[in-house]
């Protein structure tokens, strides 16, 4: 276990922020987790840092969760139960389910971080979210270094949302993801966003898992900019969920404004939406600002502070909650 000091952290989040750690380790097996707890216990924990804005240094040791392995639990004619390490790809891991013709998490195909970061706030896309899939959730007490097992309902996901997100926030660490998947008879799910237009251009109309999952790459490929080139974290915002009276009004004002309905009292409306109609879709700031083609990311360019982005963050707040009476909940972690 080799404990570093005064590691910068800029390649270890997504946004590409260059601050510093005045400790850093970096674990790859549970056995090193369980020994680091037992002397440390005031840890700040970083895997894909695709979820976090980060606008300043950190004191704190900090633990990057570095565990890989897939394994297969059992399976049957049609399903099939893998437990996939907490330092895993996400993407490289739905890329493998896609290769061995293991079906449910192909819509959630080209989503940034890492397997371990998934259940927490329930990653979802085109029309899936990962609790429909999640069985178990496997995660080391930092008080006591204990394993403990959460099952699907333990979770509690919600909404972007699970119980590590909210009331055992910091109290565990992740260390693997048991999933439930199928290997024949698949649940396509192709309707949601702009799936089946991309299906139709390319002439699919029996698609397999692999033809959801390269839609759904190309679609997010034309839209959002890859980490590696420009530093961002997706979906900075949650898409807010209103009142259907407070929907009914706003349509009155603005009769294109899109939407989802949750229930008979509720509807989702596009984040992206409100933000694009609020001007901000393409703004640039010096070194930081808006994407150009999806309104929902804020980009680093290179070289802006986690303090500058938050700032423009919650000018958009501001803008969103004048505009619209709506108040626009921030997704990731502002550290």
């Amino acid at each position: 276990m080799n404990i570093q000091e005064n590691i910068s952290l800029k390649e270890y989040n997504t946004f590409g922020i260059n601050v510093n750690a005045k400790r850093f380790v970096s674990i790859d097996s549970f056995y090193s987790l369980q020994q680091l707890l037992k002397i440390e216990k005031d840890v700040f924990l970083i895997s894909g840092g695709s979820n976090m804005l980060l606008t300043k240094d950190i004191d704190k040791l900090v633990v990057h969760i570095n565990m890989k392995g897939i394994s297969i639990d059992r399976e049957s004619n049609n399903e099939i139960y893998l437990t996939v390490n907490a330092g895993e790809n996400w993407h490289e891991f739905v890329l493998w389910c896609v290769s061995q013709n293991y079906g449910g998490l192909e819509n959630l195909s080209l989503i940034p971080g890492n397997v371990g970061t998934c259940p927490i706030q329930n990653i979802g896309a085109y029309g899936v979210e990962v609790k429909d899939t999640i069985t178990r959730v496997e995660a080391i007490e930092i008080q006591t270094g204990k394993l403990i097992e959460f099952s699907n309902t333990e979770c509690e996901f919600g909404y972007r949302n699970s119980i590590f997100k909210n009331i055992q926030k910091g109290k565990y660490i992740i260390t693997a993801v048991s999933f439930k998947l199928t290997k024949n008879q698949h649940k396509l799910n192709s309707t949601y966003g702009a799936i089946e237009t991309e299906l139709s251009l390319k002439n699919i109309k029996n698609p397999t898992i692999k033809d959801i999952s390269d839609a759904i790459i190309t679609i997010r490929q034309s839209k959002l900019p890859d980490p590696k080139k420009i530093g961002n974290s997706g979906s900075f915002f949650k898409n807010p969920v209103i009142s259907r009276a407070h929907f009914l009004n706003l349509k009155e004002e603005f009769p294109e404004i899109p939407n989802y309905p949750i229930s008979k009292d509720t509807v989702k409306v596009p984040a992206g939406w409100l933000i694009e109609k609020s001007g901000f879709k393409g703004k640039r700031f010096g070194a930081y600002g808006v994407h150009e083609k999806q309104a929902l990311v804020l980009v680093n360019y290179g070289g802006a502070t986690g303090g500058e982005i938050y700032e423009l963050a919650q000018k958009i707040q501001s803008t969103i909650k004048n505009k619209f009476s709506i108040d626009l909940e921030i997704e990731v972690n502002i550290i």
